[in-house]
């Protein structure tokens, strides 16, 4: 019976294991890395995320990796400090032997491996002069496949040298055959005289958006080939996020409600979206008095949002003015809205709901890839002390450190409709049944020993079964 109740709890262990976070959400999305062993990293959350959210506190989301284990993670406001982007980020690169001088030949011949994402995985020069073998390796190959914020300059890093003055040209390409040469140079400049020292590190390229957006590779070769240099690093640094960001705008249809009056009208929104400012869109010339309400639940009371105020739109002889947003006193994340006027209204409006995607930081535990699911009616994520981890990693780093970025890819299915069903988790049910039951096992068990082990203890103590000892008792003998 021992062993059965070993059994029973170790079949539970399983039954806990097979739980697997991804089957209690609706769907997931693959996260790119922005660069390997990051160590923590930021997503911005977007439209197709907040559909599927359910919980009003966005608990119901979290990051995985690889083998379905949940990674420490938390939810940034966008205006928090973790939640900006990063202005710089490093960049794998790969040194190339430099351009030998005259029209000859190249001297060597590059061979690569790339993933299916593009990101290059092994560079190696294959050498076919040996007059370019004594060349230093100064050119470079730089990997931008997995950075989507525009780049606005490089900047490269060396060892020590006595003195540096070399210029670079930038090539681009999207398939390491065919480079188009862009119109930036940069000029590497390192040069010190008694206590001063004059030190240029970066390429510009903020002219060139359009010309190496799309491009995964970068080639920077020198300008001369006798300047030894040693390459340590190469980072991006990333166009700066605007001061206000703008909003992004939910337009809604809606409907009037008859019942309430003619001019009221209802929307629905799904999903858990921090709505912030609001607007009205109506057609033609119009001023109209305004309140709007809300709720979560459909039997809730309607609370008031914003108003009563005037939104409006004139156009006249081409030119047109029309009345600004209206900001709420918070973040607002209720499914049902409605829209009260002052007085008729002919056309259908618009109601548009505006908000800032917030950012997820989460920490790289365990292999990658990682993936981040969200969408369910039962699952919760654990708080994670994030904020402070970063705060000692900016400690020891700087303060200027941010978490690397990590990109949404397109939208995978899990659970679907099931995992926003409020259901009994029968794994969690069958798990207590097991361990119930197991324990029942044990105290059985026990119970079991107990018993045998009571006569064993009479016999050796010479009682007679009720507790008397016929040597030490007279009266307790038999009668011959």
């Amino acid at each position: 019976m021992e062993r059965l109740a070993v059994f029973m709890v170790a079949l539970a262990l399983p039954l806990l294991a097979s739980a697997a976070v991804r089957d209690d959400y609706a769907t997931q999305w693959p996260l790119t890395l922005s660069r390997d062993n990051g160590g923590a990293y930021r997503a911005t959350l977007d439209e197709s995320v907040y559909r599927q959210l359910q919980d009003e506190q966005l608990r119901d989301f979290v990051v995985v990796n690889r083998d379905g284990v949940a990674v420490p993670t938390a939810l940034f406001a966008p205006e928090e400090p973790l939640a900006k982007p990063a202005q710089r980020v490093a960049l794998s690169w790969f040194a190339l032997p430099a351009t030998p001088t005259g029209n000859g030949a190249q001297g060597w011949e590059m061979i690569s491996q790339a993933d299916a994402d593009g990101r290059l995985s092994r560079v190696e020069a294959r050498i076919t002069d040996n007059a370019v073998a004594a060349l230093p390796r100064s050119a470079l190959l730089v990997d931008v496949s997995r950075v989507r914020e525009a780049i606005v300059a490089l900047e490269l890093r060396w060892q020590p040298v006595d003195a540096l003055d070399l210029g670079y040209r930038v090539e681009a390409s999207d398939d390491l055959e065919h480079w188009q040469p862009l119109a930036s140079r940069g000029r590497m400049v390192d040069l010190q005289r008694e206590d001063r020292r004059l030190l240029h590190r970066r390429i510009e390229l903020y002219g060139l958006l359009p010309h190496y957006q799309k491009a995964r590779y970068l080639r920077l070769t020198p300008d001369r080939n006798d300047q030894a240099l040693t390459i340590t690093g190469v980072f991006a640094e990333l166009a700066a996020a605007r001061a206000a960001q703008a909003p992004t705008w939910l337009e809604l249809a809606g409907h009037r409600n008859r019942v309430a009056g003619d001019a009221v009208f209802e929307f629905d929104i799904d999903g858990r979206f921090p709505v912030q400012q609001v607007d009205v869109a109506l057609a033609g010339n119009h001023a109209v008095e305004w309140r709007l309400e809300s709720r979560d639940d459909e039997d809730a009371p309607w609370r008031l949002q914003a108003g009563p105020w005037v939104a409006y739109q004139v156009d006249a002889a081409g030119v047109g003015s029309q009345s600004p947003a209206r900001a709420l006193g918070g973040i607002v994340r209720d499914r049902h809205w409605r829209l009260h006027a002052d007085g008729a209204v002919i056309d259908e409006p618009r109601l548009r709901l505006g908000y800032r995607p917030e950012v997820v930081v989460f920490l790289a535990q365990g292999a990658a890839p990682y993936a981040l699911a969200a969408g369910s009616a039962r699952a919760r994520r654990a708080e994670a002390p994030i904020q402070h981890l970063v705060a000692e990693v900016r400690r020891q780093r700087g303060a200027d450190w941010q978490p690397s970025p990590a990109y949404l890819d397109a939208a995978q299915p899990l659970a679907g409709k099931t995992a926003l069903e409020a259901r009994r988790d029968w794994k969690a049910w069958l798990l207590w049944a097991v361990l119930g039951l197991g324990a029942v096992v044990v105290a059985a068990f026990a119970a079991s020993v107990l018993r045998a082990s009571r006569p064993a203890t009479a016999t050796a103590s010479g009682s007679d079964g009720m507790g008397r000892d016929p040597e030490r008792d007279p009266g307790s003998a038999p009668s011959p």
